[in-house]
Order: structure tokens, then sequence, then C-alpha cells
């Protein structure tokens, strides 16, 4: 093992440190705390529960939803058990924690309130566990999950880490120095969050239910950055995010020359990106990546920022990059006979514009459809004329209606997906249940996107192209 490896495995861990919080402990060798997570199949909770459960503690959760869902592959691993009913036997030293998608009136959480049991709420729960280690946290209304998993990997690479992004993925040892975590603005949740390092990929308006305007949100994020201890890395080309008062030291970064960190002599190709970083107008390396789109050769910016910061040399960083996997359900590609089939996270006006642009990055030569499902009715609402001008990046486009398990429809008359389809030459309301109207396009590449489950809808329509007769292609 070369020293620059060896020297970060030597960092000690502090227990006298750990044990000073009473949500969370940390052990090795013995079970200390008994914690009970509700929604633990969310993105977030999952990660939660298998942090939890890593660290030496006994975890359990409960869930609505009996269908498997790709968040409870790290629970499986885990044999973390999951129950769909008020069986589970609780005592009286549990600690619950439940998910935002939960409502108050919730039969289960009802349930933990009346045997008196001690609840924590899901980000107290989080910031509890930031302050256990050196922690990386990203922040952002777009690119938080691949910003996460850039720095997560370069890490591994270079010494390990403890991690914590919000795609289901999580994992902690004590014997790790650092944790990176992502940072989510909703229900201003990061405000619980006091990070040594953070990050802020942009601001835009979002969680429109939570926030009253963007000024509100800049000032959340605000708050947020100057809670963080010893460096914030700033996306500098993004006007809200230069507007925050900083008392924290910040590094800005991106593509206009007035930043401290200029991306240059971009590059985007079929098989990737290429680019340099000037640092003070000095030449700081050149890397390649293989990822799609201006956004995220951003998002690999402020990655190398951190881990910079954090001592990793730029040729470990260079050679990490080109081995980089994107997360779960981030432009994850399959390909069914000639079909591209692309299953991506996005889910505001912003992410879709620029997940179909790296679409036609990727694929300049293939017609591109979009198959997207609304979340919430309150974001369509609220970004109805972006999301009609984001879709038509795409040659064809389809929605399903709206999917969202913590409003009610009755509370928004008039808002569905008609409101969009309407507006856009051609598109079409889409179902699982008529997967068939995609016929038209089994030579295209068709993206799937939404913060809902797709997984239906993808399985469906695959199964529909393997069901067709071929032809020579």
């Amino acid at each position: 093992m070369d020293a620059f490896i060896q020297k970060e495995l030597s960092s000690s861990f502090s227990f006298t440190k750990k044990k000073e919080y009473n949500i969370i402990k940390i052990y090795k060798g013995s079970v200390e705390m008994k914690y009970y997570c509700l929604g633990i199949k969310g993105t977030g909770m999952s990660t939660l529960a298998q942090i939890l459960y890593d660290l030496g503690n006994e975890v359990s959760g409960y869930d609505d939803a009996t269908g498997h869902k790709f968040t409870q592959v790290g629970l499986e691993e885990r044999n973390i058990p999951i129950y769909y009913d008020q069986s589970k036997k609780l005592d009286k030293d549990t600690i619950v924690t439940y998910s935002v998608a939960l409502s108050e009136d919730h039969r289960e959480l009802q349930r933990v309130r009346k045997e008196g049991l001690r609840i924590v709420k899901y980000n107290e729960m989080v910031g509890s566990i930031i302050k256990l280690f050196e922690t990386v946290g990203v922040s952002g209304t777009h690119g938080k999950t691949t910003t996460s998993s850039l720095i997560k990997h370069i890490l591994e690479d270079n010494g390990g880490c403890n991690y914590f992004i919000g795609a289901g993925d999580g994992f902690a040892t004590p014997d790790n120095k650092y944790l990176v975590v992502e940072c989510d603005e909703f229900n201003h949740h990061f405000l619980a969050y006091h990070p040594k390092y953070s990050v802020i990929t942009n601001i835009e308006a979002e969680h429109l239910e939570c926030y009253k305007d963007i000024d509100e949100i800049r000032n959340a994020f605000e708050t947020f950055a100057n809670q963080t201890t010893d460096l914030v890395v700033a996306n500098g080309d993004n006007n809200e995010v230069k507007k925050i008062n900083y008392k924290t030291n910040v590094i800005f970064y991106g593509f206009n020359f007035n930043n401290t960190a200029v991306i240059k002599n971009l590059k985007l190709m079929e098989d990737g990106s290429r680019f340099d970083i000037y640092i003070k107008e000095e030449l700081y390396g050149s890397f390649e990546v293989p990822l799609f789109g201006k956004h995220m050769v951003s998002n690999v910016c402020a990655a190398i920022l951190i881990c910079k910061e954090l001592g990793i040399p730029k040729e470990r960083i260079y050679e990490s990059l080109k081995t980089f996997k994107n997360a779960k359900r981030r432009f994850a590609i399959e390909t069914i006979r000639n079909t591209i089939i692309i299953d991506d996270y996005a889910h505001h006006p912003t992410e879709i514009k620029v997940t179909l642009e790296a679409a036609r990055q990727k694929y300049p030569n293939k017609r591109l459809v979009v198959v997207f499902k609304p979340n919430t009715y309150s974001r369509t609402r609220d970004f109805k004329d972006q999301f009609i001008e984001a879709l038509q990046v795409a040659d064809k486009v389809f929605l399903t209606e709206i999917d969202c398990n913590r409003e009610k429809p009755e509370d928004y008359p008039g808002v569905s997906s008609s409101m969009i389809t309407n507006e856009i030459e051609g598109a079409e309301i889409i179902d699982e249940d008529h997967i068939e109207k995609l016929g038209e396009e089994l030579n295209s590449v068709v993206c799937f996107m939404s913060c809902a489950y797709v997984d239906k809808l993808i399985e469906n329509f695959k199964t529909y192209i393997i069901n067709q007769p071929k032809v020579d292609e």
C-alpha cells in the first residue's frame, strides 16, 4: 500500500467524541441502540437505516409500499427487516425516525407515539451523524447526487470514506475519517447540518410548497453555507449562489472567467467530456469523465476542488474520474435491440432540459423521446410553463398522470398532466397499461424521467420491445 493511502487509513477515530451524542452512538462489536425507521424504502430513509446499521446498531423499519424498490437492495444486503403491518414489537428504548412522506396521522406513527417511544426527526438524525466525521455536505437545487457520488468515488479510490447519498446508497464505518452527505433543502432539512466542507451546486426556485419565494430559498442556503466550518465550494455561475453573504471561506467555480476556478477548453463528445481547470488563472489540470452535458462538467469541477482541498493529488483525481459510474437512476442507460432506454431522476424543468440535452450529446443521430411522470401537483402548477419549454427539447413527449404521495389532488383543482400535454404539439398521456403508445419509437432514445418510480413503465416497455417480431436492423 503506498504512502498516501496508508496515511489516510491510519487516521484515528475518536470514540470519546462520538459518545457525546445521545441520538446516535457507535461501538465496535456490540449493539448499543435500536432504531425503527418509518418509510424505510424512501431514498433518504433507506440510506439512513443502512448507515445506522453499519455503525453497530439494531435497525428495522416499516413501509406502506409492499412492491420491490431499488432503494431496498442495501437493506436486504444487511438483512434489515421491513414490516408492512403493525406486528413489529418495539422495546421501550427504541428510537423512531420517520420519512416526511408519511402524514402526521399515519397509523404506525400514531402507534409509536401511543407507546411513548422517542421520536427523532429524520434530518436531526442525519445531523447527529454528520457531527461524528469530517463531513463534506453537498447541497443545491440540482446535481447533489451526482456531485456527492463523484466525491465518494474519488475518496474511495484514495483511502476510503463513508457516504450518505440520496439514491438509497449509504455506508459507514468508524475507521473512515470522511463522510460525504447529500444535503437536501426540502422543508429546510439541511439546516440541521453543520459540515466541515460544503458544496452549493446551484440555487433555483423549487419546493415552493415549503418556501414562499426564491429569497427564502437563498436565505436557507446562506444559513447552511455559514454553518459550514472550514470551506464552501460554490457555483459562481449561478446568480443566487453569488448573492449569498458568505462568512465561511468560499471558492467559486464555473465557466465564467471571474470565478476562482474556471472550466476551460470544454469538449462534449459521444464518449464523455474533456476539460481543463484553471485556478487563479493557472492551469491546475486536464480531466476527462464519462458523463454528458455541461451541467455534469460543472458538478465534476466541484468534486475536484473538494478532493484537492482534502489533499488528493490531481493525478489520482484524474485516474478516478475515468472510472466513475453515476448513482442509481442518474442517466442509467440500457439497450434493448435497437432501442436506447435512459432512466433518470430528473423532475425539475432545469434537470429535464439538461438531461435531454445530454442525451442529444451522446446520441446525436437518434430520435429523442421523453416519458415524464410528474411527482407533485404543486410543482406541476408552479412550473407548468418551464416544463413545457424543457420537454420540447425532445422530438416526442409523453406524460403520465401526476404521482404524488404527500399532496391530495382535491387540494389542487384543475391541476393535471394535461395542462402540459395540451400545450405541446403531438404530446400524449401514457400509463403502464398502454405502453404500446411507444410502439413507433423502437429505434429511438427513450428517456424515462421522474423522482417517482418509473420501474413498471420501463419493464413494460422492455417486454413490449422483446415481444415484437425481429426485423433486420
